[in-house]
């Protein structure tokens, strides 16, 4: 049976972006915000199947949420660019009205040891997975203030958590770098606008098996299942994240297992193209 979307779900009226959405968690967030009934921006590189190596442009994502009965709009960004962050909120606002929600999923990611890490590829890194969710935050936050009400969901990694010293790391130092700054930022942004409503938290999947994850290799058949998290969990978590009382749910470090387990969720089924 083809999964549907319910328009008076529990994001009803709610305009949603969400970045690195051409594929993988991002793509999954998506198709689950807009099950819920909110009208979602869907943005990313990927304008159209085959434009890149990996699967997935957020031209089909689109597609399939309108299939499904919702409403999506696509914009390309490339997030290491300030003018297409500027334009993504602009064309938002100029589709749909006002940001209600704002997903930091995208990221670009090399793993190398820092003896050999190109300082071309740091400074991409930093772009994109700090100052990029800064400086959109940065321009949803006017609207958000204004109307006392919104969220803001960044997307770490257990690449955060410090490593065992005797661990032999496979150069992922930098990416680990960019997720710790992005949980600081987080809950720095989260006890500033504490009072404005504005729910603004972090959430960390666990291993995934997206495009991405499989191209790097960070899953291989060697890898325990209990390891690995279904996409629909995360995009479950994801869901429970950008909702309810902002006060209550706001500067959290949070994993998607433990938010499942709190509120006691079960993971919707997706749509599927």
């Amino acid at each position: 049976m083809a999964v549907s979307v319910n328009k008076n779900g529990i994001l009803a009226g709610k305009v949603a972006v969400v970045t690195g959405a051409s594929r993988g968690i991002g793509e999954a967030i998506a198709y689950r915000y807009a099950q819920e009934g909110a009208r979602v921006v869907v943005s990313a590189r990927t304008v159209e199947d085959g434009d890149h190596i990996l699967p997935g442009s957020i031209n089909s994502v689109v597609k399939h949420i309108r299939d499904a009965g919702g409403e999506a709009h696509a914009v390309r960004a490339d997030l290491a660019v300030a003018d297409h962050r500027t334009n993504l909120v602009r064309e938002t606002q100029e589709v749909f009205g006002s940001v209600d929600i704002l997903v930091n999923n995208a990221a670009v990611t090399y793993f190398v040891p820092i003896k050999s890490f190109r300082e071309k590829h740091f400074r991409l890194m930093m772009e994109v997975q700090v100052y990029g969710p800064l400086h959109l935050a940065q321009l949803v936050l006017p609207s958000m203030i204004e109307q006392k009400s919104g969220w803001i969901l960044n997307i770490s990694s257990h690449a955060a958590i410090h490593p065992q010293k005797d661990v032999t790391g496979r150069g992922g130092t930098v990416y680990g770098m960019c997720k710790a700054a992005l949980e600081r930022f987080t809950t720095g942004l989260a006890s500033e606008v504490y009072n404005d409503n504005i729910g603004i938290n972090v959430i960390s999947p666990g291993l995934v098996k997206t495009p991405g994850v499989m191209h790097h290799k960070l899953v291989t058949d060697e890898t325990p299942s209990e390891r690995i998290t279904p996409v629909e969990h995360m995009a479950e978590a994801c869901l429970r994240l950008v909702h309810g009382d902002a006060r209550d749910i706001t500067g959290r470090i949070t994993y998607a297992a433990d938010v499942l387990k709190e509120f006691n969720l079960e993971p919707a089924e997706l749509i599927t193209g």
